[in-house]
């Protein structure tokens, strides 16, 4: 029903995790281009370049495609962004589109970039359109790679993509404008968006995804409480809305079932059981659908 497309290169790790854990898999043959996903709404699957896929949603090759916002940004892709997907290739965190100049110089902010500079970048619309916005006429050369390295020996002003920006720092370069932040986007053709069967099929492999990107980070704990304990215990706990709470059978303890934040537990786990819990697990999640 579904042809979809993925994205080739830094992306994509995370996103066949992400597939493989949504019980999506994505098989695929030894430099195959041409992957299988065994589930019936999905007919195709596509391994491409990120910079291709908004495009290629949008002209009705595919109906579905996962795509960074820039991507979409640059392209002027006329899609639909069914979801956000917030990883990338090493994070939960959005990446940045930034504006960078060497250490050495005295540039430090955008405005003060001199007419004329060159500015190298794999994002040239987006840089023309924003370098027009400020009213700075400046030349723009598409880098084939490497661009950090054209700054300042070739070129004045690098803007690049950046998650903790220590690529930049390595090169000797320093961050003094922001032109966007972007995530991951599940984006969808738009004449697939507004055909119901195919939208029923989006829609469904939306709630499978966003539950994998819920779960991560949040473990189950269930513990068994004495009943003189219950209100303490429950008093402590952080959960999602309310923890569920039900009796032992005939006896006068409950179990408590709540879920939390990994980064939480090693502070909550003991701080618990010295309120009086028993029998405390962790179990991993690997899913929760809203």
């Amino acid at each position: 029903m579904l042809k979809l497309v993925l994205p080739k290169g830094s992306l994509e790790k995370q996103t066949l995790k992400l597939f493989k854990e949504a019980d999506l898999e994505v098989r695929k043959e030894f430099r195959g281009y041409t992957p299988k996903i065994n589930d019936p709404r999905i007919s195709e699957v596509k391994i491409l370049r990120p910079q291709e896929i908004p495009k290629f949603v949008e002209e009705g090759y595919f109906d579905l495609g996962i795509a960074g916002y820039d991507c979409v940004v640059e392209a002027a892709a006329d899609v639909e962004l069914v979801a956000d997907l917030p990883y990338s290739k090493v994070s939960e965190e959005p990446v940045k589109m930034v504006i960078a100049v060497s250490e050495n110089s005295p540039i430090e902010r955008p405005e003060d970039i001199p007419p004329g500079s060159k500015v190298t970048t794999e994002f040239p619309k987006c840089t023309e359109r924003y370098f027009q916005r400020l009213g700075i006429p400046v030349k723009v050369y598409y880098s084939y790679g490497a661009t950090e390295a054209k700054v300042p020996d070739i070129m004045d002003v690098v803007v690049d993509l950046t998650e903790t920006g220590e690529t930049l720092r390595k090169n000797r370069l320093k961050i003094i404008g922001l032109i966007m932040e972007s995530t991951t986007k599940l984006i969808a053709n738009k004449d697939s968006w507004n055909n119901s069967e195919k939208r029923r099929a989006i829609e469904e492999i939306k709630t499978l995804l966003l539950g994998v990107i819920d779960a991560r980070g949040r473990v189950l704990l269930s513990m068994n409480v004495p009943e003189e304990k219950l209100d303490e215990v429950v008093s402590a706990l952080p959960a999602m809305k309310k923890p569920t709470v039900s009796r032992l059978y005939h006896a006068n303890y409950y179990e408590v079932v709540t879920v939390v934040n990994k980064s939480e537990v090693n502070i909550l786990i003991p701080a618990l059981k010295a309120r009086g819990a028993e029998d405390i697990l962790e179990i991993p999640i690997s899913k929760i659908v809203k």
